[in-house]
């Protein structure tokens, strides 16, 4: 019983972290990362913004879902999810604008995923 004793003493910061960390979970498994959404834009970039999409309405779903349950700390929970949504957003918009945007090479389709596995396998 000490963990729901400081769970009451923390107030609501705890849920704003966990509302804010579910959000970053849910779309971290719909999608990979910023970075390799950067890296490999123009492979991903017809599909990337979609995944995004799905992630954030799961996340709206857990975020409602623990707002219902937990009404004391209804603001926090709402706070945190719609704050972390915003930020994940953000990340993976400007991810595959830059990705779009630039010339390197990325790891995935055509020649270049073959020579990225090829110096992993045989380094020298």
């Amino acid at each position: 019983m000490a963990i729901a004793r400081v769970g009451d003493q923390a107030g609501g910061g705890i849920a704003f972290l966990v509302s804010a960390g579910i959000v970053y979970e849910i779309i971290a498994a719909a999608c990979s990362s910023p970075q390799t959404t950067e890296i490999n834009a123009g492979a991903r970039a017809s599909t990337l913004m979609k995944w995004v999409h799905i992630g954030l309405v799961q996340a709206a779903g857990f975020v409602a879902v623990a707002a219902w349950f937990d009404k004391a700390h209804r603001t926090e929970i709402i706070a945190g999810g719609v704050t972390a949504g915003a930020l994940m957003y953000a990340q993976y918009w400007h991810a595959r604008d830059a990705g779009m945007k630039s010339s390197a090479p990325g790891t995935e389709g055509g020649g270049a995923s073959e020579a990225v596995m090829a110096s992993w396998s045989n380094p020298t």
